[in-house]
């Protein structure tokens, strides 16, 4: 079983079975991050400036070495031994068995996904990632996104396996409750734990414990948060009030049968579909026209996003005011997914909380809470409905994309390779870029005219261009324009609009490029690539003001979009131009601290750093930057035809790349 333990706090034994105590906390933590990391590993730059900031470069770099010596006493390479550190100049890793680690095992068993797996999963969580551990300033923000992720798996785990439970006494039933009271030991307010434990007394035929359970729960939640339980609490407490004391598992079982026998509509061809379900209202009768408001909201933003169907509101309304089990209402308005959400008041403030959910997995695929003030609430519901509509895409778009991915290849439609091909359009490496040329091409060998399929493969071609990942960037850039050309009819696709507007914009043509951009955006005000790519065209319009606003409206919209790094960039561009140079520099080292596989962030860094007078940092993006390209050269990188819209920016970035030892051709 493990030998490493993160749940509950670091808890790690050598080969020889010895407890391992690390010389320091650094040492122990930094060990932790290794784990957290996998075989893909760290970039030693990256964990010297996280681990040691503020000690400069040859101290930090010899402190990381010091924490890596450490561990390494425990775990020497070598021979047949299970963990040891992986490292070369660049990355350090940790190699172990797939069984050594908790955290590793865990992602595993709820991979897997039968009983047996989540039974294993739910007591491999010990508690919270690394509780109890003395984490320092500055750290806390390396481990807090993972210790809230665990925490949200666990939360989720909880609740599928209790909804899963069958028989009184089973594995899984003992281990969904041992989880249960971990979570809520750290948490007493964790709703989807008390769900757990009445579903457990109802399972044994413990009505009344479970409903004493909700009572708990609501009291817990008045003392702690002041708010009252979420909608599918009150839902599960008043399904059990209904019931006759032992009939739980029965009425479970009669219902799943009637749910197997109701037939189903059609659904759309090549489209997934939602359903977005009436929010439970939680305050006051006053506050039921926000929450129908809210909804309808929510419906109409997603309408416009033309990747999926959306049920009409009229429809969707018929479950308001009734418990119904996500899964029933998949079959029976035909659609994958689910929306349902709450609205609470209190005081002078509303809160709204949101979730997506696979209508036939009953798994939870994205959730969020939004505050807001009362006096603002017409605002306030715009807002969300734009967040909620910018959120929802990039979550469906990623269950289609995994969906597509289990599909054997002799069954794969163009949809599905499209699908396929969607991670690696935003890329920062070329061969990625190659396979979604690739699968693009398939797609459009089985359907010459999806036009979307022409405008995704546009974009990659004019990528190629873009990034400097060919020799012959103006070859490239005819591929995307010929693309754009056989894509055709895309007037109602915002997609395919921001995909050719995109290409087009990297051609040089930013009067094209703008009428795509602005008809996608008029389809769907919340796309929030097409926001980006409206952000470079007003950079190579030389209009940072109005630049920096459409890139912040994209970041708002999709704050962990695959194209955040870009978005980021075009931030820092419109300062540069603006004049800050200070800032834009600071952005790009933020940029290359998360993603130093970003090449082209290493030219911006270059040549504004040269422009500032930092010359020390310019030479050292410029020697990062031909490490990566070997073949950069600047008279390469004007040729790129946006350069023709700021001459004279230009010819200020070829001459800061010149003084950052950058050559010439």
């Amino acid at each position: 079983m493990c030998d490493i333990r993160l749940f509950g706090g670091l808890e790690v034994t050598s080969e020889e079975g010895q407890l391992v105590r690390f010389t320091t906390r650094k040492a122990a933590l930094l060990f932790a991050a290794l784990v957290l990391a996998g075989r893909r590993g760290h970039h030693r730059e990256l964990l010297s400036e996280g681990f040691w900031p503020g000690r400069g470069e040859g101290q930090a770099r010899n402190s990381l070495r010091q924490a890596l010596a450490d561990i390494r006493r425990w775990f020497p390479a070598g021979g047949n031994t299970a963990v040891y550190v992986e490292a070369d100049q660049e990355t350090v890793a940790l190699m172990a068995g797939p069984e050594e680690v908790d955290i590793w095992l865990f992602e595993r068993k709820l991979a897997e996904g039968g009983p047996a797996d989540l039974a294993i999963a739910a007591d491999l969580y010990r508690g919270d990632l690394l509780a109890g551990e003395a984490i320092p300033d500055g750290l806390d923000e390396w481990f807090g996104p993972y210790q809230s992720r665990y925490r949200q798996k666990a939360l989720q785990l909880v609740e599928r396996l209790s909804r899963a439970l069958s028989e009184d006494g089973s594995a899984a039933e003992a281990a969904c409750e041992r989880l249960a009271e971990t979570l809520l030991a750290s948490d007493p307010t964790a709703e989807a734990a008390h769900r757990a434990l009445m579903r457990i007394h109802a399972v044994r035929g413990h009505e009344n414990a479970a409903l004493r359970q909700f009572e708990s729960c609501r009291a817990l939640l008045k003392k702690h948060l002041d708010v009252e339980p979420e909608a599918q609490t009150n839902s599960l407490a008043a399904s059990l009030r209904l019931r006759e004391p032992g009939a739980y598992r029965q009425t479970t079982h009669n219902i799943v049968s009637q749910q197997q026998a109701i037939p189903g509509p059609t659904r759309p061809h090549d489209q997934p579909s939602v359903a977005v379900m009436p929010f439970d209202n939680l305050g006051g009768a006053d506050d039921e026209y926000f929450a129908d408001g809210v909804v309808e909201e929510i419906t109409a933003a997603l309408s416009r996003v033309r990747d999926f169907f959306v049920i009409a509101r009229q429809s969707a309304f018929t479950y308001k005011g009734r418990f119904v089990d996500v899964r029933e209402v998949g079959r029976e308005l035909g659609v994958n997914y689910v929306v349902e959400g709450t609205v609470r008041r209190g005081g002078d403030r509303l809160r709204i909380s949101v979730q997506l959910i696979d209508a036939e997995t009953r798994t939870q695929l994205w959730s969020e809470r939004y505050e807001g003030a009362v006096e603002d609430i017409f605002e306030f519901q715009d807002r969300i409905a734009a967040q909620v509509a910018g959120a929802i895409y990039p979550a469906i778009r990623g269950a289609e994309i995994e969906l597509a991915k289990r599909k054997p290849p002799t069954n794969l439609r163009a949809y599905d390779l499209v699908m396929r091909a969607y991670p690696h359009l935003w890329s920062r490496r070329n061969d990625a870029n190659d396979q979604a040329i690739e699968l693009l091409r398939k797609a459009i060998a089985i359907a010459p005219s999806y036009g979307r399929a022409h405008a995704l493969l546009a974009w990659c071609h004019a990528s190629s261009a873009a990034f400097l990942w060919t020799e012959h960037p103006e070859r490239e850039l005819e591929r995307a324009i010929a693309a754009v050309e056989a894509a055709g009819s895309i007037a109602d696709d915002p997609t395919a609009l921001a995909a050719a507007g995109s290409a087009m914009s990297i051609c040089g043509d930013q009067e094209r490029a703008t009428i795509f951009i602005e008809r996608a955006l008029a389809l769907d005000p919340n796309n929030a690539w097409a926001w980006a790519r409206f952000g470079w065209i007003a950079i190579y319009s030389d209009d940072a003001i109005r630049a920096t606003e459409r890139f912040q409206r994209a970041i708002t919209l999709s704050p962990r979009d695959p194209l955040g790094f870009n978005m980021r960039l075009g931030v820092a561009t419109s300062m540069a131009l603006a004049g800050s140079l200070s800032q834009a520099v600071a952005i790009a080292r933020e940029v290359i601290a998360s993603h130093p596989d970003v090449i082209m962030s290493y030219r911006y860094l270059a040549a504004w750093s040269a422009m500032s007078g930092d010359l020390e940092t310019a030479r050292w993006a410029a020697q990062k930057l031909l490490a990566a390209q070997p073949g950069f050269t600047i008279e390469q990188y004007r040729l790129l035809p946006f350069f023709r819209h700021l001459p004279k920016w230009a010819d200020q970035v070829a001459e800061a790349l010149r003084l950052a030892g950058l050559p010439e051709r």
